[in-house]
């Protein structure tokens, strides 16, 4: 914190600058490994999980909903207004079919008319959340951070949830009150292996108060003594923990495969007895899937429901934000030039054009990083200044280093 004038101004230090640049940077990284920047993915179906864009200018708020893959963004839509949808399950490549007049994909133009099988919604017109506003939005003045239901795969506000946030959010998978009451059996799962319920009391007012939902009668926590013997519910009490490490291994193990247990695992959660509040959104622990029960009966009511990617764990995020990850790094240990912006910018240099570069660019990039030590050492902020006056002694020295390169005959 600094003082301005008697009052105290919120700062920012470089480490912290430095750290949420690199935790984007991760992420970006993550979201776009998964997908290929080179070929158009709508050869290969409906991808289980890929990420996605919508284009504002070919297709506006008031025609089609259209989304397009990570290739066609680059190659057919550059320069256009893009929404980022982030990633979206079993989607196919909607870029050049009717849903965009004339014109064709530059990647791949022999596409059916329209994806039948692809679901839409507000978000294709970049807009988000129950309050059906844009992100970011101009008009919000309420810091606030999104979170994507895994079901519906809308993205919400955390004040708009029905419920308080619980640490660690980006350690667990979220289920909108919606999205809940249209598979009321996830509630049965919830009683159980759920994080628990905090509610908002007068969330309206902004009244920062809040309560835990619990059993309240002596019979409901008879009950709930009683089931802490039984196996399934002994599980659910170690594993059913918010936690902020993951221990997918550790989780994993003891998990039920299809047919290992006599009877319907959600058959016997629901006689237990245990019950909770039928409100706000639900967040759920890591591997909390591995829980479920796959029993005939259940793996039909998912189908029903519409949601048999419940039972896949590798339908998660998480699962394809690893997969970009591990393809990333596949790329750097085997030396590929990847899909850097200015290796395909050297590409088009002589050899010589092609060192000079090189070689102005690793000197810029260390004395750039030696200059910024010095603020992160000491936990100063870098100001506009600061950075303009590094920019402005790398000028000076390339002059005086050409200078230098002038001979004169005598």
């Amino acid at each position: 914190m600094a003082a301005n004038d008697g009052e105290e101004e919120a700062t920012v230090s470089l480490v912290d600058v430095l750290e949420e640049d690199e935790e984007l940077e991760n992420e970006a990284s993550a979201v776009l490994g998964g997908s290929d920047s080179e070929k158009c993915s709508y050869p290969e179906g409906y991808v289980k999980r890929q990420a996605l864009y919508a284009c504002n200018t070919c297709t506006p708020k008031g025609g089609e909903p259209a989304g397009i893959c990570l290739a066609c963004s680059y190659k057919c839509h550059e320069g256009h207004d893009l929404f980022e949808l982030y990633t979206k399950r079993n989607f196919q490549c909607d870029c050049g079919n009717d849903k965009f007049g004339q014109m064709e994909c530059k990647l791949f133009a022999d596409k059916e008319k329209v994806n039948s099988g692809n679901k839409y919604s507000h978000n294709f017109f970049g807009l988000y959340c129950t309050c059906d506003r844009p992100y970011p939005d101009p008009e919000d003045e309420v810091p606030d951070e999104m979170i994507q239901c895994i079901v519906c795969e809308d993205w919400f506000h955390g004040r708009h949830l029905g419920c308080v946030v619980p640490d660690c959010v980006e350690l667990q998978e979220m289920i909108c009150e919606s999205c809940m009451n249209k598979t009321p059996f996830l509630w049965d799962y919830a009683a159980h292996i759920a994080v628990p319920a905090i509610t908002k009391v007068n969330p309206c007012k902004g009244v920062e108060d809040v309560k835990v939902e619990v059993e309240n009668d002596e019979e409901e926590k008879k009950i709930k003594n009683e089931n802490l013997k039984s196996p399934v519910d002994e599980k659910v009490q170690v594993n059913g923990t918010s936690s902020c490490k993951r221990k997918h291994q550790e989780e994993t193990e003891g998990s039920s495969e299809e047919g290992s247990c006599s009877g319907c695992r959600l058959r016997e959660m629901k006689s237990s007895g245990r019950s909770r509040t039928l409100q706000g959104a639900v967040f759920w622990p890591s591997a909390w899937r591995t829980k479920l029960c796959t029993c005939t009966d259940c793996k039909i009511l998912y189908a029903d429901a519409g949601v048999p990617f419940l039972m896949d764990e590798m339908d998660t995020v998480l699962a394809y934000e690893n997969k970009g990850k591990s393809t990333e790094q596949a790329e750097q240990a085997g030396g590929a030039e990847g899909r850097d912006p200015l290796m395909s910018a050297l590409n088009n240099l002589n050899r010589v054009q092609q060192l000079e570069i090189i070689h102005e660019y690793n000197d810029m990039k260390t004395e750039l990083k030696d200059y910024l030590q010095r603020f992160a050492a000491e936990g100063k902020v870098v100001t506009p200044e600061d950075i303009r006056h590094f920019f402005e002694q790398q000028q000076s020295r390339k002059r005086r280093r050409a200078n230098a390169g002038q001979y004169y005959c005598s």
